[in-house]
């Protein structure tokens, strides 16, 4: 049962970081300029109108309106009489971003309910290792490290929306959703009643440390040229697509040639589990993983990224390195059992 747990929350947390692509590949990020609440509402508005300053309109406190573009949030609960009264508002101190737009919000809010999904299965997960203290106590503790990181990991969403989609807030926030998957798949694997046998090997082991260091190293390089994308959208537009990249930095060009570098070291690996025989089965899907990676990579450079292309590139790096780091663990459980023969 809590195995199960685990796989579940595991791929709720994955459900997240597709969701997080979307939200990027949108510009949905400020789509709920407040936070945990979205407009001051658990349920966000979808028309303008409900943001707007009404008459004799009963508010509560914590409601957000727009004006003159800039966010109100009610002090307490009131009604509202025929005119706007600044002494029952206070300017929201946050940031000053002021836009209301459905879609944004409504991809925003579909977000956070996906996280707040994620947390909760996450919370039971932790709940159900209980059931494990007396004989592994490693489990429970760890299993209760998993929420305590999915609540920072909430915790740095807001500070994402507090900073207005600061670079760096954005590239830590993606890095902890990678530091749960890590923990979870941990969890997952020293859970598991049965491990099977592997051929231990102390180089593919090394070289396999050396695989998940570049990947999360590339991971940081593509939030970096993601963040270039999104500054020319914002000048250019959604619709000048081929122009996005016209004038690549120096970021974009060490991502893509970093890239090489992480298709070698894997291809080694791959080799050596061939000619070997170590039996890491999970080393063929790293590949494959690694190919779609790479060939998402190259459309949206060469054919102007096409629909889903970079919500796809981002997940399918998530998952790459779920694999890598799952092997990593059966390399390690393989050299365990080197040392006890």
């Amino acid at each position: 049962m809590y195995r199960k747990s685990v796989k579940i929350s595991l791929i709720l947390v994955y459900l997240v970081i597709v969701a997080g692509a979307v939200v990027r590949m949108t510009g949905s990020g400020m789509g709920c300029p407040d936070w945990p609440k979205c407009f001051g509402y658990y349920i966000p508005p979808t028309e303008v109108s409900e943001l707007e300053f009404q008459a004799n309109r009963e508010y509560e406190k914590g409601q957000v309106i727009i004006v003159d573009e800039t966010l109100k949030v009610a002090a307490t609960d009131f009604t509202s009489k025929e005119n706007y009264s600044e002494e029952n508002w206070d300017t929201y101190i946050k940031h000053d971003y002021a836009i209301f737009n459905p879609t944004h919000t409504w991809v925003e809010y579909i977000n956070r309910l996906a996280g707040a999904l994620a947390g909760f299965a996450v919370l039971i997960m932790a709940f159900l290792s209980f059931k494990k203290w007396k004989k592994r106590k490693r489990i429970t503790i760890l299993s209760w490290l998993s929420v305590f990181l999915m609540g920072f990991q909430a915790w740095l969403g807001a500070t994402v929306v507090y900073s207005v989609l600061s670079p760096v807030r954005i590239t830590i926030h993606m890095v902890m959703a990678l530091v749960i998957v890590a923990l979870l798949l941990y969890l997952l694997f020293i859970a598991e009643e049965k491990v099977k046998n592997k051929v231990p090997n102390r180089t593919f082991r090394n070289l396999m440390i050396l695989a998940v260091g570049l990947t999360l190293i590339q991971v940081v390089l593509g939030t970096q040229v993601r963040q270039l994308v999104d500054e020319q959208v914002k000048m250019l537009g959604y619709d000048a697509k081929e122009l996005w990249l016209a004038n690549p930095n120096l970021n974009f060009y060490v991502h893509r040639s970093f890239s090489i570098l992480v298709f070698l070291v894997n291809a080694v690996l791959w080799w050596k589990n061939r000619k070997l025989q170590l039996q890491f089965g999970k080393i063929n899907w790293v590949m494959l993983f690694l190919l779609l990676e790479i060939a998402t990579g190259i459309a949206m450079y060469n054919f102007d990224f096409p629909f889903l292309s970079q919500p796809f590139h981002l997940v399918i790096a998530s998952v790459l390195f779920g694999f890598q780091f799952y092997l990593l663990l059966e390399c390690f459980a393989a050299g365990r059992k080197l040392k006890t023969l």
